[in-house]
């Protein structure tokens, strides 16, 4: 049976992976584009969100170590929504589980008013 510990460390390592997925994709989809930030920040976090989905689905078809949910949450929260509906739909991960659908309901909405005040109001 798992400890708080092993969550605990868990967590902080794939907070860690993330924020290091994020600023390595993000430079390089910032020096081959011209976006703006936001578009990469929202790319690389769907980028790394997706491939979370992916590891956690293998990882729970061998019965190993879990990618914790609060960091799929997370991720999806700051902008890598896309990446989840995306991996649910790929990996068929999560897809039983409203507390997904609802963060990445939320997430969509949060993201979609976003870039409506930013980007499209005048």
């Amino acid at each position: 049976m798992p400890t708080s510990t092993n969550h605990s460390s868990a967590r902080q390592t794939f907070a860690l992976v993330s924020i290091i997925s994020i600023l390595g994709i993000g430079l390089v989809v910032s020096w081959l584009t011209n976006w703006q930030p936001y578009w990469i920040w929202l790319v690389t976090t769907s980028i790394v969100t997706f491939l979370l989905y992916g590891f956690d689905k293998n990882q729970a078809r061998l019965g190993r170590g879990r990618v914790p949910e609060i960091i799929l949450h997370v991720l999806a929260l700051l902008g890598g929504f896309m990446g989840g509906w995306l991996g649910r739909i790929v990996f068929h991960h999560k897809t039983r589980k409203s507390n997904f659908t609802i963060v990445l309901t939320i997430s969509t909405i949060l993201h979609l008013f976003i870039i409506y005040l930013v980007f499209i109001r005048t």
